[in-house]
């Protein structure tokens, strides 16, 4: 209505709009929390690591992951220093398909045109270095298996058509006919008798990223075993894997040393021998000295191991190092000592040369 006298306005207080129900207690708002992720190893492992998808996405890694060979893959890693594992051969054959850089913010790995072969785990971890030493920050990890699946090869290629497998008593053996389609049949065989070998989970076990393991591996496991696989067509042969049963002290090397002759003419030669008896898988180390040693007098050191079998079907490593001495002289005459050394320490044993 014209003319009637505007109503003064006063400035309304914040959330005046409101409707309040009237004589209700209203219960105070408590903020929800951010429910905690469960303390899982596998959960904690998978946080830093990615795979690059399509139109620039990131997806977080499962424990596996199943890709048909032939295809690229790009995995990232957070951090300003990150290292990678991946299957070794790639490093034993330098192979060009794999890049691997360090970014500002994460660690980047690239494999390009995939194949069977490069069906394993794959895995990354935060460096914490202080000044040369560096050490892995176990709460930064990521780790990811992946089947490059073919067809073609149901069996991880391997460079070889044969391999030995040493059965220790005091630990599981593994028969690594890994597969590369993980839907995969998979069964262990014998060749003599040919026969199939029963699996019953308990004292032998199938793993998919592993193989066949013997829990408790004894001597009637020894043989030559192999496997066999079926998926969706024909089926497919491992290659062979001899089983050789083992059964040797640990320790430092058991070391034996011997002259011929021990008694050198002038002008003579001398022949030095180390012999180490031991554990097929175990390497071993020699070391030499020699009377002539410091005047930098010329020798010949050779260095060779082979296995041999023993009674109870027992496989041994038999380590070998030869000191060769010629054209003896008075100089040569004295203490010639060998320090053969394995993962477990070192023995030291000598034996002395005289000029006749």
């Amino acid at each position: 209505v014209i003319g009637q006298p505007a109503k003064s306005k006063r400035p309304k207080e914040p959330g005046e709009n409101k409707i309040k129900p009237i004589n209700k207690k209203v219960k105070p708002k408590i903020p929800k929390m951010k429910e905690r992720e469960p303390a899982d190893s596998s959960l904690k492992s998978q946080s830093i690591l990615t795979q690059v998808m399509d139109k620039g996405r990131f997806q977080k890694l499962a424990a596996t992951l199943s890709l048909s060979a032939g295809q690229s893959i790009e995995l990232r890693c957070k951090g300003s220093n990150v290292s990678w594992n991946y299957p070794s051969y790639l490093d034993t054959f330098k192979d060009s398909r794999l890049s691997i850089k360090q970014l500002d913010r994460y660690g980047q790995l690239i494999l390009a045109n995939s194949t069977a072969a490069d069906t394993g785990e794959y895995s990354c971890w935060l460096q914490l270095c202080n000044g040369n030493k560096c050490r892995k920050d176990e709460t930064k990890t990521g780790s990811t298996y992946i089947f490059f699946t073919d067809k073609e090869e149901l069996f991880v290629p391997t460079p070889s058509y044969f391999e030995i497998v040493y059965l220790n008593p005091d630990k599981p053996a593994v028969i690594p006919c890994r597969v590369t389609t993980p839907s995969a049949k998979v069964t262990l065989h014998k060749e003599f008798p040919a026969e199939e070998i029963e699996i019953d989970g308990t004292d032998i076990i199938y793993d998919v990223k592993k193989g066949f393991i013997y829990q408790h591996p004894t001597s009637d496991h020894k043989g030559i075993v192999y496997c066999k696989a079926e998926s969706q067509g024909a089926p497919q042969i491992s290659i062979k894997y001899h089983l050789l049963y083992v059964e040797v002290p640990k320790g430092p090397p058991s070391t034996t040393i011997t002259a011929s002759p021990s008694r050198a003419e002038v002008s003579g030669s001398v022949h030095v021998i180390c012999t180490v008896l031991g554990e097929p898988d175990v390497d071993v180390s020699f070391r030499w000295q020699y009377p002539g040693q410091e005047s930098e007098r010329p020798v010949i050191i050779q260095n060779f191991w082979r296995l041999i079998n023993r009674e109870s079907g027992h496989t041994t490593r038999i380590s070998k190092s030869i000191l060769l001495v010629e054209d003896f002289e008075a100089r040569d005459a004295g203490n010639y000592v060998c320090i053969a050394q394995n993962l477990q320490g070192e023995t030291t044993v000598a034996t002395e040369v005289e000029l006749k």
